[in-house]
């Protein structure tokens, strides 16, 4: 269930070119949330821009009831909340979505995330973690090295790390869906694929190669797809996809999805 509320700004640090993470207080979105949901954030008290942003979550602290959103600056609204100042309230919806599942019979989990697409993993990862009993692998791609993000926090939550850039700038070059195939043919042996699931989240491009590698293996994968959203609860239809079992809202179905269900 979400709520609608004033969040308290604690924290604004520009972090890359483009990018920012944003720290904001809430009893009831961080006692709440789950890795995979987002929050629709109101960046300004007028009409321009008049829609909300939909941005996920990218930290989940209980214990000091803050939550983390990591998101880059591509127009009117985002740049108006790279603005916003410490000390200051923000209108919060949220936590919004269905977010990722946990199966405890997975005994591998890989993290796939193509630029942006990193911040909705890293509470994955920090619940993976607390969880244990799991290898957890985290790939991350960007185009390049100023693009790549959250590379510190993956090598702390993960059993290993490996990162790849378009231009090869750091990392290996190449894509993050070769990083997979590697993973896939020279670490994770084929016998454990059925105790494995794969979790992605980055471009539409990406996230299909990432579905077809996982459907040649038979592995379980999830991804939580980026579309341009309205109201954020299922009611305009903006981001509607078309899946196995008809249209669904990415806003309220998803973001996040079984990849065998989308029709890529």
């Amino acid at each position: 269930m979400a709520t609608q509320e004033q969040c308290q700004v604690l924290d604004q640090t520009q972090v890359g070119p483009r990018y920012f993470k944003l720290t904001l207080k809430s009893l009831y979105i961080s006692t709440n949330a789950e890795p995979g949901q987002f929050v629709n954030v109101r960046v300004d008290s007028g009409t321009e821009p008049l829609l909300r942003r939909p941005i996920s979550l990218h930290k989940i602290n209980r214990e000091d009831q803050t939550f983390e959103l990591l998101y880059e600056v591509l127009g009117q609204g985002t740049e108006l909340l790279s603005k916003v100042i410490i000390g200051s309230k923000l209108d919060v919806l949220g936590p919004l979505g269905s977010g990722f599942k946990f199966d405890p019979e997975k005994k591998i989990a890989i993290l796939v995330g193509g630029g942006m697409g990193v911040a909705p993993l890293l509470p994955l990862a920090q619940q993976l973690k607390t969880l244990g009993g799991r290898a957890v692998y985290a790939l991350a791609g960007a185009r390049d090295k100023s693009c790549l993000l959250c590379e510190t926090d993956f090598a702390e939550l993960a059993n290993e790390k490996v990162v790849a850039t378009d231009d090869g700038s750091h990392g290996r070059r190449g894509y993050v869906s070769d990083l997979l195939l590697d993973l896939l043919n020279n670490t994770v042996e084929a016998r454990h694929y059925p105790q494995t699931t794969i979790y992605a989240c980055g471009p539409k491009g990406m996230l299909k190669a990432v579905a077809e590698i996982a459907l040649q293996r038979q592995i379980d994968c999830q991804v939580s797809l980026e579309e341009k959203m309205a109201c954020g609860v299922g009611a305009c239809l903006g981001c509607a996809v078309m899946t196995t079992g008809g249209y669904k809202t990415v806003c309220k179905d998803g973001p996040v999805f079984n990849a065998r269900e989308i029709s890529w």
